[in-house]
């Protein structure tokens, strides 16, 4: 004990005798305490009562549990057996290790958008560090972005604790004990850690047992320590340990760097045919793709949101854009048409989206106004939606075809075809309504102006020979006509002016 209580002396700052400065770095720290049970329940829009289990058969044990299930009786170590007992109405979920690997990395990679180093901490419980100092000048001060990174980490269907501090590893620590007050200077590092119980270090096991039997309870007693005498009693690990969260030595770390396509799942803890739950839970996702597409400045023009189910295949939706994107509430509108009119073959038990081309997103034409970027994108987006609700060969645009026939100066299109446009070799004006097929006339109406003659199309068969008039009729409407100039030279109404 005497040893703990022995005063040592400044340690060397070795950073600044290597001439860097830690104070440039910021780190955030994201600690998910209750990971495995938040992964159950993201997929809920209610709340139901939702247990995580660990281990099989009759050694099925509560690892973790909502606020319904522990409203009802359900506590953590319960034996499966008595939580059915308690509740039929319990939904339980298995651990499983490389499932919540996997969302760990989704995360991360949403969290690219926010940082440019972000890095994986695999402990228990599991988080991320997000080197901050570098996105202060994009996203404003350090309280503004961190409460958009914590809003956004709720979004998706978690609960963060944070920590700030100039070195990873205290600021993983600080977040450890929920202490979000952030530290921007290394030499205040001491006493904000101090508080940190031994349990949360991470030491080995030896190294943990021999501290705990000579009385050392927290940080602040290790910093307190001798380090020659520690270093002789327990080796180097200790003091390397504590100079990486003071900052007096290196403590790189290596940055997550997220895979090309986008591909994520989602497990429901109960199946469900329910519109409202699978939108709730597919708008996590489209959150989570909005976030990895803005980490790599992309966007995507088509996606795929896979529907699992018990027995039959996967009813899978494809959602095409006409101009590629990454807004997340776009896209779940779109999918909510999309989803109105599917037939399920059965409930639900999971969800996946994939996304396998990622495109560059290039930045929006500026206006000085905005209008005409504005009014081009609200064209787009009321064609998207109305592909979504009433199919994609529903909806079609128009595009003008060069020559002479008035049936064939247009012709349809995908809508939003950027194809060169046809220039116009008529000078005469052309009615608005124009009829599918020419109607015979019984009668010539009085005529206003012409004629203007069309003779075209020798060389595909379906050659005309008409010369066409204005005319109106008694009741003043304005008529397009023309008169054959072959065979029987019949009249005939070919369109309407407005």
């Amino acid at each position: 004990m005497e040893a703990a209580r022995a005063t040592v002396p400044p340690w060397p700052d070795v950073e600044r005798q290597r001439g860097r400065d830690t104070r440039q770095r910021l780190w955030l720290a994201l600690v998910f305490p209750h990971f495995s049970l938040e992964m159950a329940c993201r997929g809920l829009a209610n709340h139901e009562p939702v247990a995580v289990v660990e281990g099989q058969g009759v050694r099925a044990r509560i690892l973790a549990c909502n606020r319904a299930a522990r409203g009802v009786g359900i506590s953590i170590g319960m034996p499966l057996s008595a939580a059915w007992a308690v509740t039929a109405e319990l939904q339980t979920v298995n651990q499983n290790a490389v499932v919540e690997a996997a969302a760990l990395r989704g995360i991360a990679a949403w969290a690219g958008q926010w940082s440019s180093l972000v890095s994986l901490m695999e402990d228990k419980p599991p988080g991320l560090l997000l080197e901050v100092g570098g996105s202060l000048r994009l996203f404003g001060d350090l309280e503004r972005l961190t409460a958009r990174i914590r809003a956004g980490v709720e979004e998706l269907g978690y609960r963060a604790l944070c920590g700030i501090a100039p070195t990873p590893l205290a600021a993983w620590l600080l977040a450890r004990i929920n202490d979000s007050r952030p530290v921007r200077q290394s030499e205040a590092l001491a006493g904000r850690l101090a508080p940190v119980p031994l349990l949360f270090l991470g030491l080995e096991k030896t190294t943990h047992k021999a501290l705990e039997n000579m009385g050392i309870r927290s940080f602040g007693d290790c910093q307190r320590l001798s380090r020659s005498g520690t270093a002789r009693r327990l080796g180097p690990e200790l003091l390397r340990y504590l100079d990486r969260a003071l900052g007096r030595v290196a403590d790189p770390r290596v940055a997550y760097v997220a895979p090309a396509v986008f591909t994520r799942e989602l497990d429901l803890p109960a199946e469900t045919s329910a519109l409202d739950a699978l939108r709730f839970a597919a708008r996590r996702l489209l959150l989570e793709l909005e976030g990895f597409l803005i980490a790599r400045d992309g966007a995507v023009g088509e996606l795929e949101l896979g529907l699992r189910h018990n027995r039959e295949a996967d009813t899978c939706i494809v959602i095409r854009l006409l101009v590629p994107g990454r807004n997340a509430c776009h896209l779940l509108a779109l999918l909510r048409q999309r989803l109105e009119s599917t037939k399920l073959p059965s409930p639900v038990t999971g969800l996946w989206l994939r996304a396998d081309k990622v495109l560059v997103s290039a930045p929006p034409a500026m206006d000085l106004f905005g209008s005409a970027e504005e009014k081009k994108e609200g064209q787009q987006l009321l064609v998207e939606r109305l592909q979504a609700r009433l199919g994609v060969d529903a909806v079609r645009g128009l595009e003008g075809v060069s020559g002479h026939r008035p049936e064939r100066v247009w012709r349809y299109c995908s809508p939003g075809t950027q194809s060169p446009v046809a220039k116009s070799e008529v000078m005469a004006s052309r009615p608005l309504w124009l009829l599918a097929c020419p109607t015979p006339l019984a009668h010539k109406p009085q005529l206003e102006s012409g004629p203007e003659r069309i003779q075209s199309g020798w060389w595909d068969g379906e050659d005309i020979a008409r010369d066409y008039y204005t005319a109106h009729t008694s009741d003043g409407a304005r008529l397009w006509i023309f008169r054959e100039l072959r065979g029987e030279q019949r009249w005939f109404i070919h369109g309407y002016f407005a």
